[in-house]
């Protein structure tokens, strides 16, 4: 018996690792937990062309926004861990949510996706209509301040990293401002440019072409320092507000998947991270790329979901 059970495991090894080094046969999934035309979208897709050649099969961008990337999320977290589906993880959906939405969030990030590599992080970018008269942070809380003033703001969705620094802006500066969240930051970005809403909160690449086309006027960024692409914007710590909040993305798999595939995966998405075609793309987005470990990526999100669940706290915010 106990040698017809080694025969058996044995033969199960074997055809596991035969698998494995046919892996990928056929098309890969890559969801996007975003709406089209926001900051994760034009990540994806340079990424998913570069994946393409080197693993000799399409990397098929499929974007899924919803519940502030909950949607998209979800759909990766019950696809079969076979490799052929692989997500774009996204802070919101990834850390923020496993607070925001506690018990209700049907996912755990750290129990049903296994890791692969983080691939950049980019601060927030407050942006504000052009019929918004202000142009710094100073003059927009005085703008919010004033009496019958009613300014609102668009975000990509409740939880979204945007979301949640704007209920900082609120605290941290005293002021009122009204939630309008879309379903990506694509459906904001365009509420923003009609004057449906005043301000909005983004990662770089969603507004940097809007703002260079001066169909927009950007007034600060989160993080430490300011970002390369926007090196005449100040930060909202230069501004007098205490904000360091950044968005961040990377690359999970349905927990599950075997060891050679994640390894084969990592290794595309790194070499794609380090070529000059992809890395150059990403630097213009204002999004530079950042590779880890699968265990490096593991200890990270502990680490993020920990640090917002204090962020939320802090900041107030609420599912509308």
């Amino acid at each position: 018996m106990k040698t017809v059970l080694a025969m058996t495991l044995l033969a199960g090894s074997v055809l596991h690792c035969a698998h494995a080094a046919d892996y990928p046969a056929k098309p890969i999934r890559f969801i996007n937990p975003t709406a089209p035309g926001g900051t994760a979208e034009p990540i994806a897709r340079v990424i998913a062309l570069k994946m393409s050649e080197t693993l000799g099969q399409t990397v098929v961008v499929d974007s899924r926004g919803g519940a502030g990337g909950t949607v998209g999320t979800a759909t990766a977290a019950t696809a079969a861990p076979d490799g052929y589906t692989i997500l774009l993880g996204v802070v919101s959906p990834m850390a923020i949510n496993v607070t925001l939405y506690g018990s209700k969030l049907p996912y755990h990030p750290l129990k049903h996706f296994a890791p692969v590599s983080l691939i950049t992080k980019v601060p927030q970018v407050l942006s504000v209509h052009p019929s918004v008269q202000a142009t710094s942070i100073k003059q927009l809380v005085e703008l919010a301040k004033a009496p019958n003033s009613n300014i609102n703001y668009g975000s990509a969705g409740n939880g979204t990293t945007g979301h949640l620094v704007a209920e900082l802006l609120k605290r941290r500066a005293g002021i009122s401002l009204t939630h309008i969240p879309f379903k990506g930051s694509g459906p904001a970005l365009s509420a923003l440019l009609s004057a449906d809403v005043g301000i909005m909160l983004s990662g770089p690449p969603a507004v940097i072409g809007m703002s260079q086309a001066g169909r927009l006027r950007v007034l600060a960024t989160s993080g430490t320092r300011r970002t390369p692409v926007l090196p005449d914007v100040p930060t909202f710590i230069e501004s007098g507000l205490n904000i360091d909040v950044t968005s961040w993305y990377c690359l999970v798999v349905p927990a599950g998947t075997s060891q050679p595939v994640v390894a084969r995966l990592h290794s595309a998405l790194v070499g794609a991270l380090k070529s000059p075609q992809v890395s150059d793309t990403l630097l213009k987005m204002g999004a530079p790329p950042e590779w880890s470990s699968p265990e490096q990526l593991r200890e990270f999100l502990a680490v993020e979901i920990r640090k917002f669940a204090e962020v939320l706290a802090i900041a107030g915010a609420k599912i509308d």
